[in-house]
C-alpha cells in the first residue's frame, strides 16, 4: 500500500465531515480531485472504506480503522514538527480542545490569556453536550477534553483540576429566596427544571438526590443553561446548575441561589485524554496553563 500523508488528511476529512465536497473544502482542493482521491485510496487498501446511503456518506469497519490510524499518525508528524519548532525556539501548531457546554463560560477566557502568551497557536475549540465530546473522545478528534462526568467505558487518562460546585437556584420571587438552612424536605411541593438525561450536570444532580432519597418533581428537561435560567426566572420552578453557569453578579442577581443545608453540591471539572495518548509539546502546554489559571479561579 502507498498512500500519501495528503491523501491522510483528506481520508480524515472525510470522516470528520461525511460529505465529499465538505472534506475537499477541508483539505482545499476541488471535488472531483477529492473523488479521484478517495478511489485512489480505496484501491490501495483494497476493500471498500465507505458507503452511501441516502446520499450519506458512512464508514465501513475497516475505514473507522484507517481513519483512526490516520489520526495517530497525523497526530504523531504534529507533534514532532511542535517539537522541531521547540528546539528552535518557536511555539507554534494547532491546538484542538472539545467542552461541554457549562465549561464555555470559563473556557473561552483561559483559552484566550493562552492564545495572548502564543499567538503563533491555533486554536481548534468545539463546544458540544457530554454525549458530544464524548463521541469525539471516543473517535481521539482532539487533544483535550473538558467535562465534569468522565466516561467510565473508556479508557483515559484523568486529572481534575478545579472545582464545579452545583448550586440550587430559583427565582427572586420564591418564597425560600431569601431564607437560610433551609431543608432539602422543604422543596417536595416544588416542581423542578433540570438539563438534559446524559449532561454531567443532570448525572451529578440524579446521583445526590438519589442519596438524599429526595425524588424531585421534574416539570421541564432544558438542553441548555440559559433555557434553564430563563425559565427559573419566569417561575417555572427549581433548578440545579453550575455555579459557573450564573455568570457574573449581574446574572446571579436574577436569580436567587438557594441556602440549602444539603447544597452546593461538590463537583469538579476534570482533563480527559485518551488512556496511553502521547500529549503534544502544544496540549502539554495548555494542560499546565489550565492548571495554572485554575488556581486564579478558585480564588476569584
Amino acid at each position: 500500500m502507498n498512500i500519501t500523508f495528503r491523501q491522510l488528511r483528506l481520508f480524515m476529512a472525510l470522516a470528520e465531515t461525511g460529505s465529499v465536497s465538505a472534506a475537499a473544502r477541508m483539505v482545499h482542493v476541488t471535488q472531483p480531485t477529492a473523488s479521484m482521491g478517495l478511489k485512489e485510496i480505496t484501491d490501495a487498501i483494497g476493500v471498500p472504506l465507505y458507503e452511501v446511503v441516502a446520499r450519506k456518506i458512512h464508514l465501513t469497519q475497516m475505514g473507522h480503522e484507517l481513519a483512526k490510524t490516520a489520526r495517530a499518525i497525523s497526530g504523531e508528524w504534529e507533534a514532532f514538527e511542535q517539537q522541531v519548532d521547540g528546539v528552535k525556539g518557536l511555539t507554534r501548531g494547532k491546538l484542538k480542545v472539545a467542552v461541554v457546554s457549562t465549561a464555555k463560560y470559563f473556557i473561552p477566557r483561559i483559552l484566550g490569556i493562552f492564545c495572548a502568551k502564543y499567538p503563533q497557536i491555533d486554536i481548534a475549540l468545539e463546544i458540544l453536550n457530554r454525549d458530544g465530546v464524548v463521541n469525539r473522545l471516543e473517535e481521539n478528534l482532539d487533544d483535550l477534553y473538558i467535562m465534569s462526568q468522565p466516561p467510565v467505558h473508556l479508557d483515559i487518562e484523568d486529572e481534575v483540576f478545579m472545582p464545579n460546585p452545583l448550586v440550587l437556584v430559583a427565582s427572586k420571587a420564591h418564597p425560600f429566596a431569601n431564607k437560610k438552612n433551609i431543608e432539602i424536605a422543604l422543596l417536595k411541593g416544588d416542581k423542578f427544571i433540570f438539563r438534559e438525561k446524559g449532561s454531567g450536570t443532570r448525572m451529578t444532580a440524579d446521583a445526590h438526590f438519589k442519596r438524599l432519597k429526595f425524588k424531585p418533581d421534574v416539570r421541564l428537561e432544558l438542553g441548555s443553561n440559559e433555557a434553564i435560567k430563563q425559565a427559573v426566572i419566569g417561575g417555572l420552578g427549581v433548578a440545579v446548575l453550575s455555579q459557573y453557569s450564573l455568570g457574573d453578579k449581574a446574572d446571579q442577581e436574577e436569580v436567587a441561589i438557594l441556602k440549602c443545608k444539603e447544597f452546593p453540591i461538590e463537583s469538579s471539572w476534570h482533563i480527559v485524554s485518551p488512556k496511553g495518548k502521547k500529549l503534544s509539546p502544544i496540549a502539554t502546554i495548555f494542560k499546565k496553563h489550565l492548571s495554572e489559571q485554575s488556581k486564579e479561579w478558585v480564588k476569584a
